[in-house]
């Protein structure tokens, strides 16, 4: 079904968009480029392209119905907007494609787009019955039912654990595996009553959908989204010019762990070894600096406006010197 940029508008609400607009406009009030590496329905671009009249944005995401509506709505912008099909870790090649060396910003909102989220066929809701899809990029690759029904119950485990952070991780794994030798698990609903069934009663009195970390675990693993983030960053500070900003927006604590992490580890100056005798205006510059000391959260009116605001955490760094995605920095 075909919309229209207004109707696709309707569908997403980007989140802290002022505070993403204030972060970026020291480098693209006077034009510039951003790399939106998660572009989903274009919301953040959107905004973007609004504010700075003489920037421009590149788009990247790894779904083709995402780039086919965040185009329409962008249309109204013509060629200051500039959309590829890519998952964000091939930034570098994509910056390449567009004919530039490097940009002046890049913006990611990690995670599942409402898009996803909202499509009723792509299974990411435990909710709403649908196929256990999962995938991203529905064109390729493994989506969730086949994982259910090829991975050992070690590996089971191992993913509930490690990306849903669930407690009760190899319980689960057993009773998946119990249940696919007598029906495969093919639908939403089926796999969250699973869960619910196999939880105890009184862990599920509290903390959400007892499903919700069990299919975080599986989108996580669908998609490669930890690994992937984990090669986007250091691509996307290695494209940036010097002075250049990357703002990034996580939504759970395995997300905003990594981001955090390279972020310290970038904004902490390299010890010299003791003894040498350095002056302190020789002393290394730390490659970035942070911009957000601690995580930006959004406010409780926002939440009230748009719940999945919640759980966003918003850190943003400027490029001091040019960054070589090889160095393994320390703090020690």
């Amino acid at each position: 079904m075909e919309l229209s940029p207004e109707a696709i508008s309707e569908l997403h609400d980007p989140v802290l968009v002022s505070n993403v607009l204030e972060l970026l406009d020291p480098v693209l009030a006077n034009g510039g480029v951003l790399v939106d590496g998660t572009l989903g329905m274009g919301g953040h671009t959107e905004a973007v392209l609004k504010a700075f009249p003489n920037a421009s944005v590149i788009g990247i995401d790894r779904d083709p119905r995402a780039i086919e509506l965040a185009s329409a709505r962008l249309a109204q912008f013509g060629s200051r907007f500039t959309p590829f099909l890519a998952t964000y870790d091939q930034i570098e090649s994509v910056i390449a494609q567009a004919g530039l060396s490097a940009v002046d910003a890049v913006f990611m909102d990690l995670g599942v787009s409402s898009l996803q989220l909202d499509d009723d066929e792509r299974g990411f809701s435990y909710s709403r019955r649908a196929p256990l899809d999962m995938r991203m990029d529905q064109t390729g690759g493994m989506s969730a039912a086949d994982l259910l029904a090829s991975a050992s119950e070690a590996e089971l485990a191992r993913i509930l654990r490690v990306y849903g952070e669930e407690r009760f991780a190899s319980r689960i794994a057993r009773r998946i595996v119990l249940t696919r030798e007598e029906q495969p698990l093919t639908d939403s609903v089926q796999l969250a009553e699973l869960v619910r069934e196999t939880i105890p009663a009184a862990t599920r009195r509290s903390g959400g959908h007892p499903a919700k970390r069990t299919f975080q675990a599986l989108r996580i693993a669908v998609n490669d989204e930890l690994t992937i983030l984990e090669r986007a960053l250091p691509s996307a500070l290695s494209t940036l010019r010097v002075g250049g900003r990357l703002a990034v927006e996580s939504y759970q604590s395995l997300e905003d762990r990594i981001v955090k992490h390279l972020f310290k580890e970038g904004s902490t100056p390299l010890q010299m070894p003791k003894g040498l005798p350095i002056r302190p205006s020789e002393q290394p510059q730390a490659p970035l600096e942070l911009l957000t000391r601690k995580a930006i959260q959004a406010s409780e009116a926002e939440v009230a406006v748009n719940p999945r605001a919640k759980s966003v955490r918003l850190r943003a760094v400027q490029l001091n010197t040019p960054y070589n995605k090889q160095d393994k920095r320390s703090s020690q």
